[in-house]
């Protein structure tokens, strides 16, 4: 699978914020409101697309990556930066996992200087 990067658009976070995740997964459904949206756009996330432009996913990086409840326990006294992934919930259960998310780390490594990811 060839696999690409792209800067977040309006049109992609719309798509993103629609997947519908089965049971047990669903908790990782979104609601599609423009706070959301403002959120994908202003913040570091990127699209992975395959060779026909086809969204696979999505990551992104630093707080937004940061689970919400997590600071409470503690979760983020390191100096590292988290990442957050997501894949389209057609292609998951497919044993794409590896090769989608090896690329996004490679993409970090090879883009972006001197950064620790959680």
């Amino acid at each position: 699978m060839q696999l690409f990067i792209r800067k977040m658009s309006e049109d992609f976070a719309v798509q993103i914020l629609n997947w519908k995740y089965q049971t047990p997964y669903d908790f990782y459904n979104n609601e599609l409101n423009s706070d959301s949206i403002k959120e994908m756009l202003e913040n570091p996330y990127y699209v992975v697309l395959d060779h026909k432009d086809r969204l696979v996913g999505f990551f992104c990086f630093g707080n937004s990556a940061k689970v919400p409840i997590g600071g409470q326990f503690g979760a983020y006294t390191d100096e590292l930066i988290d990442i957050g992934i997501g894949m389209k919930p057609e292609l998951t259960g497919q044993g794409l996992g590896f090769t989608f998310f090896s690329f996004i780390l490679q993409y970090i490594q090879d883009n972006f200087n001197d950064i620790s990811i959680r």
